[in-house]
């Protein structure tokens, strides 16, 4: 398996290049692009260009991008939530367009996936008209079309809503679209706070195609280090294992002291999960 990590880590900061040498010299071999205008400027053709030459000079890959689930940071908070699923045009049109200008740096920097949200979390929801699932299945078929032609799969992620449980995402994607290289992202800790992470596992083989990797206490999205929360790695892995996945897992972390010390415990953590998987 390889392992990445996500420029979440650093998503109230501007995106630099010492931040990917730094995410490098942990030994991290991909990372994944979190799309916030505030952190990376998606919308810039130079930042584009720019990150393209970080990406070479520290030796990383992109493996994937995040769709943008919210706008510019206000205060530490998102100034405005995106949802591909609103029931009004122009909201949706909104999240699909930004959906849109972040698979622009597909077209400079090669990449394997867009991971997605349908809606937004039930959590922030704010709006009765944010998740709906009609629209979700439209915007999903519309990402889709736009993300085919640069040689994309999108993966929708398990995410604590209506629309995004695992079981759910499992129905939508095998009854009702017709888009044979989408997959699903797991996210470990959102699957976590939804109840069964090992039975989400396990309802999503043969449509796992990507990952998001962090823990909490089964209460709220905290994304911790493996091992600083209650999941139980050890159980997770060989889950993973068992339905065949062995790709990359991707460490999307807080970052709740400084980006080096989280780095080092993901190092360490990659380091345990390797001898579990070993075994």
């Amino acid at each position: 398996m390889r392992f990445g990590i996500s420029t979440h880590l650093y998503h109230r900061q501007r995106l630099r290049r010492e931040h990917l040498a730094e995410i490098a010299s942990h030994g991290f071999e991909v990372v994944e692009l979190f799309a916030l205008k505030g952190h990376f400027d998606y919308h810039d053709p130079g930042a584009i260009a720019a990150l393209k030459g970080w990406l070479a000079e520290t030796g990383l890959a992109l493996h994937s991008i995040h769709a943008p689930i919210f706008d510019t940071l206000k205060e530490g908070e998102p100034r405005r939530m995106f949802s591909n699923a609103h029931r009004h045009d122009s909201e949706r049109t909104l999240a699909l367009e930004e959906t849109e200008r972040a698979l622009g740096v597909a077209r400079e920097i090669p990449t394997g996936y867009l991971v997605v949200h349908l809606g937004v979390p039930a959590s922030v929801q704010s709006d009765p008209n944010d998740n709906d699932m009609a629209v979700a299945q439209k915007s999903l078929e519309a990402i889709d079309a736009l993300a085919q032609p640069l040689g994309i799969r999108v993966a929708a992620e398990v995410v604590p809503n209506n629309l995004s449980g695992a079981a759910r995402l499992v129905r939508v994607l095998e009854e009702e679209v017709e888009l044979p290289r989408a997959g699903v992202c797991l996210d470990f800790g959102h699957a976590h706070v939804m109840g069964d992470l090992i039975d989400a596992i396990d309802v999503i083989s043969g449509h796992l195609i990507t990952t998001h990797v962090h823990d909490n206490f089964g209460k709220t999205d905290d994304h911790l280090l493996p091992f600083d929360g209650n999941i139980d790695w050890p159980a997770a892995l060989m889950s993973v294992q068992k339905i065949g996945y062995d790709d990359t897992l991707l460490f999307e972390l807080a970052n709740t002291s400084t980006p080096g010390a989280v780095l080092a415990g993901a190092a360490r953590a990659r380091r345990r999960f390797e001898e579990i998987l070993a075994r």
